[in-house]
């Protein structure tokens, strides 16, 4: 490392280690006025983690006082920055309730109503929070009709919606995978029902197709052509809806199978 470099990670070193040791120093501070500067300095700095236990410090300290409405709002900003989205979701409605006549209600209803969606899990798991965000999302939309931010929010309740839809196609498909065909009927059914618009339409139509071959085939005689009828039904339902399917070819060739079973009962 050359003397330059090295004297430039020292300068560093040292502006880190100043800047750790003076916010501990106005951490301990009993200087309520002292930690509030410094709170707006770090908050305006983006400095929100350090800015955040600043200003929980003192938020109790300014109740009734008219910097209280500044630092509840700051300080629930902090914990949305810092990711920490359940206790910022209740700060901003906290805030809402406490300053209901502020600018920045319809900013705090939006941003606890977001707090919720970053706390939506991966599909994979369960849900409820997923449920919880949405209905904060339409509570907001509700609300207020006519925000700037009515098509970020209708957007994220979308996106909520579809990760609700994906999931509970995953669940029905699962029923296909397993072999248990007649439960997949069933689910799968109620799927495309409870989900007309659903952009997992086209999958579910033809796992639908794939757990009514798979029934009608392994059928006794006395359902069997019944079965296969109703197989074939869902086929046309496929390609009328979806001429072009990625599942064409799977489709068709289910289709001769299901053609060459109908026609052995007409003979």
């Amino acid at each position: 490392m050359s003397n330059k470099n090295y004297i430039f990670f020292l300068l560093i070193l040292v502006s880190i280690s100043f800047s750790c040791n003076e916010f501990q120093r106005v951490l301990k501070n009993e200087d309520i006025k002292a930690k509030y500067d410094m709170a707006e300095k770090y908050y305006e700095n983006q400095e929100f983690r350090r800015a955040s236990r600043l200003f929980e410090q003192i938020k109790p300290k300014y109740r009734g006082k008219p910097q209280g409405e500044r630092i509840t709002f700051f300080y629930a900003n902090c914990l949305l920055n810092t990711k920490s989205y359940v206790l910022a979701a209740y700060e901003f409605e906290s805030f809402a309730k406490a300053y209901p006549l502020s600018e920045k209600v319809e900013d705090a209803m939006y941003l606890s109503a977001f707090s919720y969606y970053k706390t939506s899990p991966v599909h994979s798991l369960d849900q409820n929070e997923t449920n919880e965000a949405i209905d904060k999302l339409q509570e907001f939309i509700n609300t207020y009709p006519n925000s700037e931010r009515m098509s970020s929010a209708n957007d994220l309740v979308q996106e909520l919606r579809i990760k609700l839809e994906f999931k509970a196609f995953e669940i029905a498909k699962q029923y296909n995978t397993i072999r248990d065909y007649k439960s997949a009927i069933i689910v799968l059914d109620d799927f495309i029902s409870d989900y007309p618009g659903t952009p997992y339409r086209e999958d579910a139509l033809y796992y639908l197709l794939d757990s009514s071959y798979e029934l009608a085939i392994n059928s006794i005689d006395l359902k069997k052509l019944e079965r296969l009828k109703n197989a074939k039904k869902i086929y046309d339902e496929l390609l009328k809806t979806y001429p072009e399917s990625k599942y064409v070819d799977k489709s068709n060739k289910l289709l001769e199978t299901i053609d060459k079973e109908i026609t052995t009962f007409a003979k």
